[in-house]
């Protein structure tokens, strides 16, 4: 609970600590649902039921990239339920593969494997992922990445939150290596309140005297409402030409994931080690680089302001880097 408050007041400077405190406890809310909606999924979300539970939003340029001849790279983060854009992608009629940590327990994991690959969902072990990706994207198959967790000392330091935080670099090399289409989304909980926003495919949720037949359709069926929502696409024709398309395809596709937590702060996982990782300048005590300013500056949408604050918060996260790293 205190890093995600710690990390929601970074990220939030202005909230107040009631709405800090608010948020962290309603991330901690989302991570426990999320735990039932994931031993339900398999029975809730099937091709004929889907629409039930999940509204698809602008939804035209990914279809256009999945029905295209290039390769599609999905990447999302621990925001809302990831796991069910790689359902939803299945229940538009889309074979994919995604990238996923084992689970620990043999006989869980295994259960977990067999219920999604059952609909389409092919996943693939993350400790080899250097070979199975590769084959994968040679058979067509969609790729889908959930990519915003620190990349480490080494990753590409982009923009996240007015900070820089390590980003992977597998999505940018994949992505230029096969010159995929990249496409960022995610799967967000609408409020009970809240309701369906206009989508391509919507039905009518499960009635709740239906839903009180059993507890599980009381507490579940009736509560397990998303909403798919695209952030950005883009490929090559974006980055081609970029003086470093790398790192230009890291920042865009992490912009994308800030644009997903910004939805619903509430539904990602603040607990998370966002900004243990730092740059190399700031480990060793050096002014910040202009390689990196000018990458920096290079960004469309960043601002001189922008750039200005990324800098002032790097030189203070310098100062404080025996805090950070213990975060």
């Amino acid at each position: 609970m205190v890093r995600a408050q710690r990390n929601l007041r970074d990220a939030y400077p202005t909230w107040s600590q009631q709405r800090v405190d608010e948020t962290a406890h309603g991330c901690f809310r989302h991570m426990f649902q999320l735990g039932a909606e994931f031993i339900h999924t398999p029975r809730l979300i099937t091709r004929d039921s889907a629409i039930q539970q999940i509204t698809f939003t602008n939804m035209r340029d990914s279809v256009r990239a999945l029905l295209s001849d290039r390769p599609v790279l999905l990447i999302s983060g621990h925001i809302g339920n990831w796991e069910l854009v790689g359902y939803a992608i299945a229940m538009l009629g889309f074979d994919m593969a995604a990238v996923y940590r084992p689970l620990d327990l043999r006989g869980i994991d295994a259960w977990v494997r067999e219920g999604r690959e059952a609909k389409g969902l092919h996943l693939l072990d993350k400790f080899g992922a250097a070979r199975s990706v590769p084959a994968c994207i040679a058979q067509g198959l969609p790729i889908g990445l959930v990519a915003d967790q620190s990349g480490g000392d080494r990753g590409y330091f982009t923009p996240f939150f007015g900070r820089l935080t390590s980003t992977y670099k597998i999505v940018a090399l994949t992505a230029m290596q096969y010159g995929a289409t990249i496409v960022c989304g995610n799967a967000r909980r609408l409020r009970p309140d809240e309701a369906d926003p206009p989508g391509v495919w919507q039905g009518t949720h499960a009635e709740p005297a239906r839903a009180a037949k059993t507890l599980a359709r009381i507490d579940i069926a009736n509560t397990m409402r998303y909403a798919v929502e695209i952030h950005d696409v883009f490929g090559p024709k974006d980055w081609e030409g970029n003086p470093d398309a790398p790192y230009y395809i890291s920042a865009r596709f992490r912009r994308a994931l800030e644009s997903m937590v910004r939805s619903a702060p509430e539904q990602y996982f603040w607990m998370h080690r966002i900004w243990r990782s730092r740059p190399a300048h700031e480990r060793m005590g050096k002014p910040f680089p202009e390689a990196l300013e000018a990458k920096l500056r290079n960004l469309p949408w960043l601002s001189s302001t922008d750039v200005d604050g990324l800098i002032a918060c790097s030189n203070t996260d310098a100062a404080n880097l025996h805090v950070l790293q213990k975060m």
